[in-house]
């Protein structure tokens, strides 16, 4: 298995990006990054594509569907599946959403768990029974919300409880810290500085909708913003340099485009002088 260097910056694998991707100069991108939800039993000349990335370069995997804190049991065909392309395609990296989409059927959402005692003991049960199934640790990314169904605690301590109790390691989505933060009026850098460097695997940045001054909207479909490159330094800066994933999911630029921003990225990366190692705690 191969995983992506700390001081490294990857694509998200998208259909839309496929020819560019496979045509892209050596270096272009360090890692790329696909939900396996997307790719499982496809084959054909898609299949092939795929094959031929992830011969070429690390390959890290995001979940979309597996909903962590949904009330239904956790599917667990389609964790054998994923654990089936996990290991086919090397991928030492697998994360999911910190949240839920499904009940009786997919709800095609990402939606915000309660920040509650209750809720901290069954998302940590079935992270566990998930890290079991698939054979291997897992991150769970902080989400973008704009509701809290409930709370007796604080977001930053809500993450902290779950990653504590399941023993498993954070996604750290740096656009959502920053829309959240404008959302919900509280400051960014202090919500980082509550996370658990130890536990930080990797890093998500993104783009997102400015709506209003005090609504932010988390799309991944335009360029990332000033104040959220700002975000990510500091984030370098607290818990040290990972791997780093530019998220695009539509409104593609030229692959040249997305390439600058991932310049942005190793730039930031570099200027930490001392970048910190992800260690289990």
């Amino acid at each position: 298995m191969r995983l992506p260097a700390p001081a490294s910056a990857g694509l998200g694998l998208r259909r839309s990006l496929l020819d560019a991707l496979q045509s892209a100069p050596d270096g272009a991108f360090d890692f790329l990054e696909c939900a396996p939800d997307n790719w499982l039993g496809v084959g054909g000349r898609l299949g092939e594509a795929l094959g031929e990335l992830s011969r070429r370069h690390p390959l890290t995997c995001h979940g979309l569907s597996l909903s962590l804190g949904g009330p239904a049991p956790l599917d667990v065909g389609f964790l054998q599946r994923t654990r089936h392309f996990l290991d086919q395609h090397r991928v030492a990296l697998y994360s999911e959403h910190l949240s839920w989409c499904s009940d009786d059927g997919h709800l095609y959402e990402l939606l915000p768990l309660p920040f509650t005692e209750e809720t901290v003991h069954y998302v940590a049960a079935r992270i566990r029974q998930t890290q079991d199934i698939l054979g291997r640790r897992i991150a769970v990314e902080n989400a973008s919300y704009y509701a809290v169904p409930a709370a007796d605690m604080d977001e930053a301590s809500f993450i902290n409880a779950v990653l504590a109790e399941a023993d498993c390691d954070l996604l750290l989505d740096v656009n959502n810290v920053y829309v959240n933060a404008i959302n919900h009026d509280y400051d960014a850098r202090e919500f980082l500085s509550m996370l658990p460097s130890a536990r930080i695997a990797s890093y998500h940045i993104a783009g997102h909708h400015d709506e209003a001054d005090d609504l932010k909207i988390d799309t991944h479909g335009m360029p990332v913003k000033d104040d959220v490159w700002s975000l990510l330094s500091a984030a370098y800066t607290l818990h040290g340099v990972r791997p780093t994933l530019l998220e695009r999911d539509f409104n593609f630029p030229p692959l040249a485009e997305l390439l600058e921003e991932l310049t942005e990225i190793r730039q930031r990366q570099h200027r930490v002088d001392a970048p910190l190692v992800a260690t289990h705690g």
